[in-house]
């Protein structure tokens, strides 16, 4: 895996998957690692080239101080590509990798050929949570929250039925930097990125959760209204979609990303 300079920041980067093939980018939710797709990978790479990272303040690229921003992690994706020469990719963004997504597409058009935003919001209007979490990360680390983020990634019944995925992703969020994670909190504090959306002209599938708590089915629809002829699937699972509805996750995006 190589590790790419952004210009203040070494991000820990993956390629893998079909050469020659059209490139597609992920982009890890709030928390998440670049393993956070490991359900995707042998789907996605018989038809691309994956490209996957570790978002600044996370796995094993760097933690520069923060705050950071969500133009920041644009930037930084911008940068990986054009550090591996590559013009033009598919994006599919989770959480925050889909708010990434939206500032890409709006402000970089050039770069995207289609978007998938998965579990995402273009707009957050109450800070209080994210300035408490922040406090709560910074004096007593990632294990404060982790039981209440697990509860909000997965239904109940999931994580009855496998929780052997669910202490997977337990011990990916916990080992992150507390200081990386707190300072990509403060990216959300403030977003508000619907001005945005009716820039956005690469062809868009939002992927939503129909029990997800954190960026609802009505937060989906708002995001599909803003973006001209976009499109939405919803699937049987909360926030981490791709983990809890791994199969139809998979058939949904690379229906949409490989159909003429």
């Amino acid at each position: 895996m190589p590790m790419i300079d952004t210009g203040d920041c070494l991000i820990n980067v993956s390629v893998e998957g079909r050469d020659g093939g059209p490139t597609l980018m992920l982009s890890n939710p709030l928390g998440g690692t670049l393993a956070v797709w490991d359900p995707q990978i042998a789907a996605l790479t018989r038809f691309f080239r994956v490209i996957r990272y570790d978002r600044r303040g996370h796995g094993r690229s760097g933690v520069p101080p923060g705050p950071y921003s969500i133009a920041d992690f644009g930037r930084d994706a911008l940068a990986i590509l054009d550090d591996l020469n590559i013009a033009r990719v598919h994006w599919c963004g989770l959480s925050i990798g889909g708010a990434v997504g939206q500032w890409v597409a709006a402000n970089a058009p050039k770069r995207i050929d289609r978007l998938v935003l998965s579990n995402t919001t273009c707009h957050v209007p109450d800070a209080a949570p994210w300035h408490a979490r922040i406090k709560t990360v910074t004096e007593k680390g990632l294990d404060a929250i982790v039981d209440g983020v697990m509860a909000g990634w997965f239904t109940d019944e999931f994580r009855d039925r496998d929780p052997e995925a669910v202490n997977r992703i337990r011990t990916m969020f916990v080992s992150n930097p507390a200081a990386g994670y707190a300072a990509s909190c403060a990216a959300l504090i403030g977003l508000d990125l619907r001005d945005l959306l009716p820039s956005i002209k690469a062809p868009t599938m939002v992927i939503a959760g129909r029990y997800d708590m954190s960026s609802s089915v009505q937060m989906a629809a708002t995001i599909r209204a803003g973006i001209p002829n976009a499109c939405l699937t919803i699937l049987e699972a909360a926030h981490l979609s791709n983990i809890e509805a791994a199969y139809g996750f998979n058939e949904a995006v690379t229906g949409f990303l490989t159909q003429q």
